[in-house]
C-alpha cells in the first residue's frame, strides 16, 4: 500500500522532528494552510501512545499560535479527517472573512474568488520563527 504522507513531505516543511513535521500545504486558495503530520504511518490518534498524542496536539496548538501571530486570521479551523489519506495528520487552516468559502467549511461550494495574497517566502521565514517560539513556550509548562 502506498501512502502520500509516507512517500512525500506533503508540502513545504516548516518544522521537522523525529516524530512529526509541520508543512505548508500547496493550496492557491489557502496559501497559509498547514498540516501537522505524524512521521510514522499511524491510522488513528488512539494508535499513538499517550505521550505521542500529547506531543502531536501541542504541535497543532503551536501551529495555531504561530499562524495567529504571523498573519492574524479571523479564525483558525482545526481538523483531523484522514478519510482519503488514513495517516494521522491535522489540518490547521487560517480563515479570513474574504476567503473563498467563509463562513462555510473549506470543502463547501466557494462563495467568491480567492483574494488571499501572501508572500510565501516571507511567510515561511516568519512562520518558522513563530513556530519555534510557540513550541518553546509550551515546553516551559
Amino acid at each position: 500500500m502506498t501512502c502520500e504522507l509516507c512517500d512525500a513531505d506533503g508540502g513545504e516543511v516548516l518544522l521537522r522532528t523525529e516524530s512529526l513535521r509541520v508543512v505548508r500545504v500547496f493550496d492557491a486558495n489557502y496559501p497559509a494552510f498547514c498540516r501537522v503530520i505524524w512521521n510514522r504511518h499511524i491510522k488513528e490518534m488512539t494508535d499513538l501512545k499517550n505521550h505521542e498524542q500529547t506531543k502531536l496536539m501541542q504541535t497543532v496548538f503551536a501551529v495555531e499560535s504561530a499562524l495567529r501571530a504571523t498573519i492574524k486570521p479571523n479564525k483558525i479551523n482545526l481538523a483531523s479527517l484522514g478519510n482519503m489519506t488514513p495517516h494521522v495528520h491535522w489540518h490547521v487552516i487560517p480563515r479570513f472573512t474574504d476567503d473563498p468559502h467563509f463562513p462555510q467549511p473549506v470543502w463547501a461550494t466557494a462563495q467568491r474568488a480567492t483574494s488571499i495574497k501572501i508572500d510565501l517566502v516571507d511567510f515561511d521565514k516568519k512562520m518558522k520563527l513563530a513556530l519555534q517560539k510557540a513550541m518553546q513556550s509550551q515546553q516551559e509548562f
